[in-house]
């Protein structure tokens, strides 16, 4: 299998032009391993990481663009995300461990769109526009369009995503991200919860938004939830009062981490995690 390191963008249009059922990485920390478990081969392997146009992170008034390339330890060291978005840098802590913080992408989690992808509940909640490129032009798509199933993207043939731009978040006064897995670190979750709040003096939300992960094949959004909590107080009992709402708008599946009705109850009891930014009681 040949194995191609373009090292700008010309030279990938042209690689992709005579390969064009190659298979496109970065770190290449999911790809790689897909590889190994027998996974149908790609005629080529083309590496991303040496295409300085697809590395970076800049400030865009108020968005936040995030290069296809950058690592997740990129992230963490942003100052410009850990102040535009500080969730993000949450979700990126919690992903893998460092070397695979060290290698891995956000262009790569967002790709891979396994309903397991750390960082993007994050980038839903923060609007993320999905950046691809191909030698006829660029075109931006919401990530909940360009994510359509597990493992499926809208991608097209000769296309790549040169980077995702994020949403400021810096109205909400609480951002939390929360998983939950068969280990303390390093663990794929069995659910997670990306949430923005923002509350007044009194400690009443004022705005809320609320994405889950790994409890459905896509991330799961539910206005009506945010819609319930508006209004009310950061408390244990106004968070524990949507449970209901939350078991019934996930559809997880079982599989070898964990059974359909354990992630239903987990998935409504990290709303309680909340609480703690609410008025002490």
């Amino acid at each position: 299998m040949n194995v191609f390191v373009p090292e700008e963008m010309d030279g990938l249009w042209d690689i992709l032009a005579k390969e064009p059922d190659a298979a496109l990485y970065a770190g290449g920390t999911d790809l790689l391993v897909r590889l190994r478990t027998g996974i149908p081969s790609p005629s080529a392997l083309v590496c991303l990481e040496r295409i300085a146009g697809l590395r970076g992170i800049r400030d865009e008034g108020d968005r936040v663009f995030i290069g296809a390339c950058t690592t997740h330890t990129e992230l963490l060291e942003s100052g410009l995300v850990g102040d535009a978005l500080p969730i993000l840098q949450k979700a990126a802590r919690l992903l893998g461990s460092p070397p695979i913080r060290n290698m891995g992408t956000i262009g790569g989690n967002i790709c891979t769109a396994s309903p397991a992808g750390d960082t993007l509940p994050p980038l839903y909640l923060a609007d993320g526009e999905v950046e691809i490129e191909s030698r006829a032009g660029a075109r931006r798509v919401g990530i909940d369009r360009f994510i359509i199933g597990p493992g499926l993207t809208a991608l097209g043939k000769g296309e790549v995503v040169s980077g995702i731009r994020v949403k400021k978040g810096m109205e909400y006064n609480v951002h939390h991200f929360e998983k939950v897995g068969q280990r303390k670190a390093s663990a794929i979750s069995i659910a997670s919860l990306a949430a923005l709040v923002k509350t007044d003096a009194s400690g009443a939300i004022v705005k809320v938004r609320l994405a889950w992960g790994s409890v459905g094949p896509l991330v799961v959004t539910m206005p009506e939830v945010e819609k319930a909590l508006a209004g009310r107080p950061l408390t244990v009992e106004t968070l524990r009062s949507v449970h209901h709402m939350v078991e019934r708008g996930v559809s997880p599946i079982s599989d070898i981490r964990a059974g359909e009705e354990y992630r239903r109850r987990v998935a409504a009891n990290i709303l309680l995690r909340l609480a703690t930014y609410g008025p002490a009681i």
